[in-house]
Parts: C-alpha cells; structure tokens; sequence
C-alpha cells in the first residue's frame, strides 16, 4: 500500500543542492509539523501574570508527545509599554516580562519569593486577556532582585558583556535614557543625547550606570534562560522557529544608535491596493542599504548571530522588503496614508539582485534556517528566489487557489515544496473564525469602495447581492440567488466586461464553504456551524500537502477537542489595522499543564503519522 512518504519520495533532495543547502543539512531534509504561538499566550501554574520562558519547557514537552518537531514563537524582543511583537524597542534585546523568577543565575530565589507570591497573587495567570499591568511591577521586583546581586556578578555577566558590546549598552543607554524622559521617543530628546555626543554619552552613562548595568543584566539573564530552553528543545528532538521582523520601531535602540543605517525621512509602508484605498503607513523607516554595505553589513550580520543563540530557523517578516519596499515621505500628511510613496529602490530591474545581495549576505553569516513570510503583493523575482534558494515561503490553505482557473483550493500536492503550510496565522482569525463568518464572503469595506470607484450605489446593490442574516462582523455572505456571473453583473447593472474585479472577488468566495467541504472530503450537507470533525479534516489535509512544513497555530490544534471550547470570532491574537486591548494578549484557557492530559495530543500524533510528519 502506498504511503504518503512514497508519493512524496525524493521531492526534497534538490534542497541539498541548493543555496541553503548548509543550513537543511544542519537540520535535516523531512516533513515535519510544528506548532505556532506567542510566549504571552501560554502560562503555567508557576507564572506570574503572563508565561515566561521557563514555561516553554512544558510546551516542548507536549510537543515530543504530539510528534511535534517544530515550535514557532512571534517576535520576542523587547516591546516597552506598548506591547506590539513586530514594533519593538531592539531587534537584539529580549522581552523582560517573559524573565522566569525560578533559577534567575546567582539569585537566592527563596530570599525573594514572598515578593513572587505576593506579585502572582496580585497578576494569576489565566485571565482571558494578559493584564500588562505586570511590567511595571516585575521590573520593580527585578529591580530589587539585582540590587541584592549588585556587588557579586560573576564573571560570566562581564563575558556576555563583552560578547555584545555591538548592541548591548546602547540599548542598555537608551532604556535608562527613556526613563529619565518619561518614555518620550528618542527624536524629542535633548540635542547632545538625540545625536549622542560622546562627552554628553559619558557624562550621562556616569550620573546612571547601576541602571544601565541592571539593564544589561536583564538581558544576560534572558540570554541564559533562552540557551536553557534551547537545549531543552534539542532533548526533546524540537527546532525553534524564531520570527525576525524585517523593520525596527523607529523608536528603538537600533534606530537611535544607527541613525545612518535608516532613512530617517521616509515611513515604511504599503501602496494602494484593492483592500486599502489610501495604502498604509507604518511608521518604522526604511533602510538605508548603501551605507549598511559600507560597513560589511556588520548591523544585519550581528542581529543573526545573536538570534542563533535560541533559534534553529527564522523567520524573514514582510520578506519583500528586501527585494523593494513602499516609502512614503514624512512630509506627506499622516491622513494620506501611504498615497504618494515610492518603491525603494525605485526600479524593478534591480530588485532580484538586492533581493539575492541580502540572502546572500545572511547564509553567508548563520546556520539558522530562513523561512519567509512572502504574503500580500509579492514581486514575482520574490518566488523565484526562495525557490532557487530552497527557503520555505508560506502557503495559507483558504487562499491558496487556482486563483488562474477554477478558483478552487489547490490539492495537497499542488502547494510549493518550499513552503510552510499554515491554515491561519497570528494576523487572521482562526479556522473556526474564519468557516463561521469569513468563508464565502467578501469584505463589506472593499465591496462599498469598489461601489464608490464605478458610480454604482452600493445601498441599492447590497441588498439585492448579500445575505443580511448571515452576514456579520463586515463579512457579505452572498446570496444563492447571485448563481453566475452574469447574474451578478445584471443586478450591478453593468456589463460583465465592466465589472471584471466584482466577478473575480465573486469567482474567489461564492459558494466557498460548499468547496472546502468537498474540498477536506466531508460528506453530507454542508454545515454552517464549525466542529472538531471538520478542524480534524483541515488539520490532516494541512499535513498532506507537499509542503516540507505545516506549521499550526496552537488554537487551530486544538480546535478538534471537545473541550477547547470559545468564541470563534473574539479568540484570536491580532486585528489588523486596530489598536485595542483585544490584540496581543490573548491567552489559552488552562495551563500548560493540562495540555499533555487532553484527548487532542494522541490524535494530533496520530495525525502527524499518518502524513509522514514524524
């Protein structure tokens, strides 16, 4: 009987002949399934308010028990008060609240735990939403902590000191420097600390230096903790997937210690498109890549070699970016969005040579992995690449389609060798979200501007083309009625020529929950309600794909328990385009504990068997 190992023989080799061919030899050419997750989702029942890194040893546990051999974390660098993964304070220095209070290097944890008990009584783990009021009053405690420790760092502390001397006491200079200035962005600084002038550098660093070396600190205890769950994973047969964000908060260390490295003129962003009239605007600048090359891209070069420290792969955020990236000046009205902007650099025909330069540049300086993150417009020379270089792009099962004909999913075998397969990622909902009221719809913002671009009136139209009982939360469900494109042209009012766009948003969503259904193989009628059945299906046609990884996020696993149970529509990790409370901070409704105990871990392992994942 032929197995899917056997349909999927040799289909991969070509990766070991590749330009990455170094880092899959490190790792290993096969099929694996992985879970995704942020750490701020996860906790146990010795965590204080949010999950710290010594918890992801029970992740990794469960992981060995489900023949997991991938976890993928969102970005763990630290964010400061404002708590946005992929808007952060340093593309080097790690997240301070995800440092455990259990075997903190040199510390008498005893001597402190009343403190501990008193901060996890004041912040219990396993509130729906993390409360980040936990920050301030962990640093406070930490703050004590190395005030203790102060007069005895051992030298370990000073090697790691002087290991990251590229990074660390900027960063270190810039937190404090915050502090003292309530927070404020480093461009409202006063002259001699904004454009660090070294006497006035000095002069500070002196008035400041325990904080700044608590500061350091910190990190050197993140470091150890990380290099101890690192090896925990080796243990349990896991790689850790670390997520790289492309672009740094302007409001960072990287930024202010590097000014010359940036386009400080420029917001990085996205142009118009048929989602987004007025494009985007994201405020982090773009790279100045022409002086990053005038100094060996040593700033490139040494973010990778400490990333390698905790990660066996990474993965490339926004990977277009370094092929082109859309800039719009500062000059340029915020309420214009990203209108008036510009491809840098500006011609197309360079952009494969740029896009190769920068890979070349980070194969040539780490043996972690690269995956990509190639979502949204992608230049085509973008998939050119990371099939001649064998790096793993992604491949979202609702959309990935034969967006050229049928407009039906792809089989399992039709998805790129070089992917990651996922059914949905932080930024979306999730595959219980998505069936109950996203499948077989179109987004009702797109469908009135597309009404206000052609004249056509969208308060006489709708009614005629969408479903008002089933559509909900800015989801149009549309109508049975609305069978042929013809039909959809007619009720526009149009000739079908005129409205070549509406048919294809039509062509892409109408009667897509009667093609997935058939899609995963389920008999009977179509079911508008999710159920563990229909995420098991998912889950197993996920693994089947020609796809070297599937990698899930953890609500999407366990959507096919029973007992997993909650709002399909609220229980995600981010809204784009949103600044709510809602996003990043959701987190599991149990401890970590308890996962190994459900139902769920045999039939994912199961699962990963049957599709040649283990």
């Amino acid at each position: 009987m032929k197995t899917i190992m056997d349909e999927y023989q040799g289909l991969y080799d070509s990766f070991l002949s590749s330009r990455c061919a170094k880092q899959w030899a490190r790792i290993g050419v096969r099929r694996r399934a992985g879970v995704a997750t942020p750490l701020f989702s996860l906790y146990s029942s010795q965590s204080a308010g949010i999950g710290d890194l010594l918890d992801l040893k029970l992740l990794l546990d469960w992981c060995r028990k489900c023949g997991m051999t991938i976890l993928q974390l969102l970005p763990m660098n630290d964010v400061g008060f404002d708590f946005r993964p992929y808007d952060s304070h340093s593309s080097f220095a790690l997240e301070p609240v995800y440092l455990s209070f259990r075997g903190l290097s040199g510390v008498d944890g005893a001597r402190h735990q009343k403190d501990v008990d008193a901060l996890r009584a004041k912040f219990p783990a396993g509130r729906s939403r993390v409360d980040y009021g936990i920050k301030k009053e962990k640093m406070e405690l930490l703050w004590k902590i190395f005030r203790d420790v102060r007069a005895a760092l051992p030298a370990s502390f000073a090697a790691y000191r002087a290991r990251n001397r590229f990074w660390l006491k900027d960063y270190a200079l810039f937190k404090v420097i915050k502090e003292t200035h309530e927070q404020r962005a480093w461009d409202s600084w006063e002259e001699g600390l904004k454009h660090r002038d070294p006497a006035r550098l000095k002069q500070f660093e002196a008035g400041n230096e325990t904080r700044v070396l608590f500061y350091e600190w910190l990190q050197w205890q993140l470091h150890e903790q990380f290099v101890e769950v690192k090896r925990h994973a080796e243990s349990r047969g896991v790689l850790l997937l670390g997520d790289l964000p492309l672009l740094v908060s302007r409001d960072s260390a990287d930024v202010w210690s590097h000014q010359e490295y940036f386009k400080l003129d420029y917001s990085a962003g996205a142009p118009p498109d048929m989602y987004i009239a007025r494009g985007q605007r994201w405020g982090m600048p773009p790279y100045d890549w022409g002086r990053i090359a005038g100094h060996g891209y040593d700033y490139l070069k040494e973010k990778l070699t400490y990333a390698q420290n905790f990660y066996d792969l990474f993965r490339i955020d926004h990977v277009v970016g370094i092929f082109r990236i859309w800039t719009i000046p500062l000059s340029e009205p915020s309420e214009n969005g990203g209108l008036n902007g510009h491809f840098d650099p500006p011609d197309e025909n360079v952009w494969e040579d740029h896009g190769r330069t920068l890979l070349n540049v980070m194969l040539d300086h780490t043996g972690m992995l690269p995956c990509a993150e190639d979502l949204g417009v992608v230049p085509p020379c973008s998939y050119k690449l990371l099939a001649e270089f064998a790096i793993p792009g992604m491949d979202v099962q609702r959309w990935t389609k034969s967006w050229e004909g049928d407009h039906g999913f792809k089989p399992p075998a039709g998805y790129r060798t070089n992917s990651v397969n996922v059914i949905s990622t932080h930024d979306m909902s999730n595959l219980a979200g998505w069936w109950e009221f996203e499948a077989g719809t179109v987004d009702e913002e797109m469908f009135l501007r597309k009404c206000v671009t052609r004249g056509i009136s969208s308060e006489a139209v709708k009614p005629a083309l969408f479903d008002a009982a089933k559509s909900r939360h800015g989801k149009l469900r549309w109508k049975a009625e609305i069978s042929s494109p013809a039909v959809l042209a007619g009720a526009l009012g149009r000739r079908e020529d005129e409205v070549r766009d509406f048919i294809d948003l039509y062509l892409g969503s109408y009667n897509e929950k009667s093609a997935y259904w058939r899609y995963l193989g389920l008999e009977g009628p179509v079911r508008e309600q999710f159920s563990p059945e229909l995420g098991r299906k998912a889950l197993e046609t996920a693994n089947r794909t020609a796809s070297i990884f599937s990698i899930q996020l953890l609500q999407d696993w366990l959507s096919m328990d029973p007992s997993f149970r909650f709002d399909p529509w609220t229980y995600r990790i981010n809204f784009p385009g949103t600044m709510t409370d809602a996003n990043w901070s959701l987190t599991l409704p149990f401890p970590l504990e308890k996962l190994s105990k459900l139902e769920t871990t045999g039939l994912i392992k199961g699962l990963n068997q049957q599709t040649g994942r283990i």
